[in-house]
């Protein structure tokens, strides 16, 4: 039977969407008596690593991605492990997807929809052309609108026609509906034993897709290198020049309506996920977890590792947008604005949400006439972010020996 909430601790899309379809039915771990937490979802999903890809499509800037976990399937991968039985509807019928839906939440089940984030009335995307399916959690109906709990503390009231039109944005994924069954108790071990790893893997082998040096330890001294080289075309000197290209790479776009708005630095490491720092102190709460349930206190001692660099990647980030900088420490200021206005206040935070990106763009114009690093100070500053960089690498080098040490 559902329980009644008003407050919600999933954060991300993936992990927090499981978190909280599961606490919604009153599930809890055996090992802790409590909801399954969403550190330990991230960690049975394969846990943090670190992927850096660059991109430049025709008629935008150049932009980056910096992934701090897994994104092999995560949220499948999830489930499998786990046992989580899944019982699923699709239709390409928009009135049987509405009403699958209805009847489903009628049995007091929360259900998991997947909806374009970026035709969600609360999203600041909506009206983009470009689309984003993830899941979102439906658990009640109150006249014409869905109840929904989607990364925010607070719910969110979607009239359910709308809700219907984001659903449809993808022929593949049009009209998914999915309830989740409880964790098998006897998989929480393996799970476990699978989510760490697949963590060590991404760190050291070659991953799954992709180039070897966009994943890992590879991908570090990758992006290091791209910092201070001048001659290759994927450098930043020459991808990510001083001025709208560099500002573009360290605090991204302002959201808005039809606007291709990817994150900058600052965003990927403290406003994207489940937590700040690259959701490294997230990880380290998983492995307090799993030192329960493997009987294995030495990976507290790779937590305690993943704590140090949660540290440094917090460093990284003020370093990205530096506060003596005005126009960089007034970005940073905006964007964390933005994100906590999300998480804390859902839907009562948009007009907050609004305000910062207005402001936010009007700083883009600002930055594109008057660059506030010279081509000196330009230079100074991407070797800081190399040593910062440079430094988190070998932190968490010794986290994932103190994993495989474990792990033996």
């Amino acid at each position: 039977m559902i329980k009644k909430m008003s407050q919600f601790t999933g954060r991300h899309y993936e992990t927090g969407s499981v978190h909280n379809a599961l606490a919604l039915q009153g599930v809890k771990a055996p090992h802790t008596n409590k909801p399954f937490s969403e550190s330990f979802l991230l960690g049975v999903s394969g846990g943090v690593v670190f992927g850096y890809f660059t991109f430049e499509y025709k008629g935008y800037l150049p932009h980056l991605a910096l992934l701090t976990r897994n994104t092999f399937d995560p949220f499948q991968t999830i489930l499998e492990r786990l046992g989580v039985e899944q019982h699923i509807l699709q239709t390409t019928k928009a009135e049987t997807a509405e009403k699958n839906l209805i009847e489903t939440l009628s049995t007091g089940t929360p259900v998991l929809v997947l909806a374009d984030e970026c035709s969600l009335p609360y999203s600041s995307k909506k009206g983009s052309a470009y689309w984003n399916m993830i899941p979102v959690l439906a658990y009640d109906i109150d006249g014409d609108d869905v109840l929904i709990a989607d990364r925010s503390a607070r719910p969110f009231r979607v009239p359910m026609k709308v809700l219907t039109q984001a659903r449809a944005r993808v022929k593949d994924d049009k009209f998914r509906l999915v309830t989740l069954a409880s964790p098998l108790t006897s998989k929480l071990v393996s799970a476990t034993q699978k989510g760490i790893w697949q963590c060590i893997s991404l760190f050291t082998d070659k991953p799954p897709k992709g180039a070897r040096h966009n994943f890992g330890f590879a991908a570090y001294e990758h992006f290091a290198d791209m910092l201070v080289n001048t001659r290759n075309k994927q450098s930043w000197e020459r991808l990510f020049a001083a001025g709208p290209r560099m500002y573009n790479a360290l605090a991204g776009m302002a959201e808005g309506p039809g606007a291709f708005t990817p994150p900058g630095v600052f965003t990927w490491v403290n406003c994207f996920g489940a937590g700040d720092g690259a959701e490294r102190a997230l990880y380290a709460d998983f492995l307090d977890e799993a030192a329960i349930l493997l009987e294995k206190k030495s990976l507290k001692d790779a937590a305690g590792q993943f704590r140090n660099s949660h540290s440094r990647w917090l460093k990284f980030a003020d370093a990205a947008l530096p506060s003596h900088v005005p126009v960089f420490h007034e970005a940073k200021t905006l964007l964390l604005k933005k994100h906590r206005a999300f998480i804390e206040n859902g839907e009562d935070g948009m007009e907050e949400i609004a305000d910062a990106n207005k402001r936010l763009r009007k700083l883009e114009v600002e930055v594109a006439k008057n660059f506030p690093l010279t081509s000196a100070q330009t230079v100074e500053f991407r070797a800081q972010l190399r040593e910062h960089i440079m430094a988190i690498s070998e932190i968490e080098k010794k986290a994932v020996e103190l994993l495989q040490e474990s792990m033996r």
